[in-house]
């Protein structure tokens, strides 16, 4: 697992390697990641966007960004958690993710909660982290 935290708001991230969707013969590689966000905050918080930094093991570069994350954009009071599984799709048997949420929160301050590093690497694979 990788976690980081940024103005007390932690970001845990726990990749996974879909075998089911994946085809290596055709380079199609799919991870799952499941990230969980908890406001240590003392402060009410709303993730408005999120920015993604892909990067796969040829060193090609794909970024995105949006509104929200799986089509919400919650709002944590101090204490509480969100929790979200999603993919990545690679042509590469191996590749990095990195990235950060846009939080704003009930006194205006707006900032950006960093998403730690992680790595992409088939099962049977050493992970190793660029």
């Amino acid at each position: 697992m990788y976690r980081l935290t940024t103005e007390g708001i932690e970001v845990s991230v726990r990749p996974a390697f879909m075998e089911e969707r994946s085809e290596p013969d055709e380079n199609r590689y799919f991870w799952a990641y499941t990230i969980v966000i908890v406001n240590h905050s003392a402060h009410t918080v709303q993730l408005q966007s999120r920015y993604w930094r892909i990067v796969d093991a040829r060193g090609q570069v794909e970024e995105v960004a949006g509104p929200g994350v799986v089509g919400e954009q919650p709002i944590l009071n101090p204490g509480d958690s969100y929790q979200y599984t999603s993919g990545c799709p690679l042509t590469t048997p191996s590749g990095t993710m990195e990235g950060h949420y846009v939080m704003a929160s009930e006194t205006g301050n707006v900032f950006k909660a960093q998403i730690p590093a992680f790595s992409l690497d088939l099962p049977q694979v050493r992970r190793t982290l660029n």
